[in-house]
């Protein structure tokens, strides 16, 4: 007998070996410890086969092969359906299967046993909650049987506080009760855990968690519960797309516009791409749901093809923010007269306040003043910032750190420093100028310790916090009856960026933070500090023109043919020889222009670049890039499958390859 092994090394082939000499032999789905070269590595038993001495057909003769040195599982972690949507993976993404195994299936080689979800006690029977006749309407649109291989997606699209999470549980309630397994992704691993407390209290043991956060031996062990039936509820960041779910009849993708959903390694999956492909494969509903959904989901919804379910008022009879802009050019502070005006206001009434910076650490860049030169890490192209409590620069791309110089290298001034003030700095700030308030800040330093986060926030939800002050993770999934202001310190600090989303992200970003004031309040306001007030997305944003701004974006996108009229293949060539990264990018770039030739006028492919990419070195690599645009993902595919085999064959080079991309910087 031999066994086809998937390898996790960048050859697009499976490997063949002989079972081991002691012990059962490993089904299809189990792991397996195998010789590799002159190392050890984890495989994936995907086939077995015998061979017929007698079969000229037979091209592996078992003489030669190296046996399987040991069995990880006893039991397969996978049957041949869940293997069906692992090649899929492997096809979209342009990775090799052994590749996409190992980032798809957890690593532990033995299961932690866990309780269970709600311990012994039965679920809580779900209150009878009074439903709106846009919930009602979604819940039963939703709802109705699919036969595998029909299409059934929805975008819940409703405004901040309109109770998308409800309709969401009912969904789920009404799958598991149909005997079918549900989904329910959310952005960051942080609400996954909020989540899960609140949905294994109304459902109990029938839930599980899984994300890349927890612990091997419990990753594996809620893998095993799940793969059992014991949970058919699945609650997790994007990787529990991957789910070993039978008959699933549910996915729940909640806040679907987050770029989070899209992983930053090899294969660079997105979760929504693979939850609707998953969905038509099991008969499911697949529902998203945001305030402001990507531009790609805004277009299928205009298009017919995504359907579009409107949740159009706050359910805790809280009105829609008063919405501000401050125009802080010239500004010696970053926190603005208005801004702290409304801080001491909201206090004296004996409201809470939220403040919003994209932005962590101390100050974001050490400058000279006279000359302008900014501290940048001598391994990426990136400016470092400055973190007080450490009293060092550190590069939140590779994480180097260093003292700050008290001289300017390049003209010598002594006029150094921090310029663009960050949440630490601002924290010192406030707490120096607003005695009276107690303040928290949350952000991915001060978050590091185990139960912080969650601490703060059941702090802030009891009143015992009067400010809370945070980067991105302030601005998700928070619900807080108590705020009346949030304010945004620099609502601009990503339009700068060379990436076309730029625009869609910072829209997002305000409507998304503005959106935790006054949900359970008629006088939530909402004040946006900005470099920038005649920008469209902060205009539109600040006067909650959604269906204005997504207009206006799909023409410009239109008009370059970006997403959605165009598909991209993003290829990053780096190493640690800036001339070998060159030169490698230029041989590719003239392998996909030949390529792109020989393909018909309706089916061309543009090529661009290759040029050094927006952050031209990363952790000493440089990092060149070259875009292919295309109308299908089938051309793209074609163009680019020689140019991966051909990276393979060179020396000191390394290709990243990124479907369909968020970011290109």
């Amino acid at each position: 007998m031999i066994l086809d092994v998937a390898v996790p090394v960048p050859v697009d082939r499976l490997f063949s070996y002989l079972p081991p000499r002691e012990g059962p032999v490993p089904d299809q789905g189990c792991r397996v410890m195998v010789p590799f070269g002159r190392r050890t590595v984890t495989g994936v038993v995907v086939a077995a086969r015998e061979v017929r001495q007698d079969d000229p057909g037979e091209t592996v003769p078992e003489k030669g092969l190296k046996e399987i040195l040991r069995v990880l599982d006893a039991e397969p972690l996978f049957g041949e359906s869940w293997l069906e949507m692992a090649r899929w993976v492997s096809r979209m993404y342009l990775t090799t299967l052994g590749e996409t195994l190992a980032t798809m299936l957890p690593g532990a080689k033995k299961a932690k046993d866990l309780p269970l979800a709600g311990g012994d006690e039965p679920a809580l029977a779900p209150r009878e909650l009074e439903l709106s006749p846009e919930q009602i309407q979604a819940i039963e649109t939703i709802s109705r049987p699919l036969s595998p291989g029909e299409e059934s997606w929805h975008y819940l699209y409703g405004i901040t506080g309109s109770g998308k999470t409800e309709v969401f549980l009912q969904l789920a309630e009404r799958a598991l009760a149909a005997g079918r397994g549900v989904i329910y992704l959310v952005p960051e691993i942080a609400l996954t855990h909020q989540l899960f407390d609140h949905i294994s209290r109304r459902f109990g043991a029938v839930a599980a968690m899984l994300h890349s956060g927890l612990t091997p031996a419990r990753r594996l062990g809620e893998w095993r519960r799940i793969q059992r039936g014991e949970a058919r509820l699945v609650v997790g960041a994007r990787s529990a797309v991957f789910a070993p779910l039978e008959r699933v009849g549910l996915i729940i993708i909640d806040e679907e516009h987050e770029g989070s959903y899209k992983a930053g390694n090899a294969p660079r999956y997105h979760a929504r791409q693979v939850a609707l492909w998953r969905s038509v494969q099991d008969g499911a509903a697949c529902v998203m749901g945001s305030a402001t959904p990507s531009v790609e989901a805004w277009h299928l919804m205009q298009t017919g093809r995504l359907g579009r379910l409107v949740l159009s008022r706050r359910l805790a009879g809280g009105a829609l923010p008063s919405i501000r802009t401050i125009n802080i050019r010239g500004a010696s502070g970053l926190i603005s007269p208005p801004l702290k005006e409304a801080l001491i206001e909201t206090h004296r009434q004996g409201g809470q306040s939220i403040l919003f910076l994209n932005r962590r650490g101390f100050a974001a860049a050490f400058q000279c003043r006279s000359c302008g030169d900014q501290a940048e890490c001598p391994r990426c192209s990136v400016p470092m910032t400055y973190h007080k409590g450490q009293s060092r620069l550190v590069c939140h791309y590779c994480g180097h750190r260093c003292h700050p110089e008290q001289v300017c290298s390049r003209c010598g001034s002594l006029d150094v420093g921090y310029t663009v003030f960050g949440t630490e700095r601002i924290e010192e700030d406030l707490s120096r100028e607003l005695p009276g308030l107690s303040l928290a800040r949350v952000d991915a330093d001060t978050t590091r310790p185990k139960g912080y986060l969650q601490d703060v926030l059941e702090r802030f939800a009891r009143g015992e916090i009067d400010l809370l002050l945070g980067t991105q993770m302030v601005a998700k999934g928070l619900n807080f009856p108590g705020v009346r202001t949030v304010g945004i310190i620099m609502a601009d600090t990503g339009l700068n960026l060379p990436d076309f989303r730029a625009a869609e992200r910072t829209f997002a970003l305000i409507v998304q933070v503005a959106g935790r004031a006054g949900r359970f309040r008629d006088d939530g306001q909402v004040l946006v500090q900005t470099l920038r007030p005649e920008h469209d997305a902060i205009g539109r944003a600040a006067a909650m023109e959604v269906e204005e701004f997504y207009r206006q974006e799909l023409e410009t996108r239109r008009a370059l043919l970006f997403p959605p009229f165009s598909r991209l293949i993003r290829l990053v060539v780096r190493s640690s020889r800036r001339d070998a990264a060159e030169e490698a990018s230029e041989a590719l770039g003239r392998m996909a222009r030949s390529a792109a030739g020989t393909l018909p006028g309706d089916r061309a492919v543009d090529v661009l670049g290759p040029a050094p990419a927006a952050l031209e070195r990363i952790k000493n690599n440089w990092r060149y890039q070259i875009i292919l645009r295309g109308a299908g993902l089938g051309e793209l595919h074609r163009v680019c499958r020689p140019l991966v085999a051909e990276s393979g064959k060179m020396r000191q080079v390394h290709l990243e390859v990124d479907v369909d991309p968020v970011n290109l910087l």
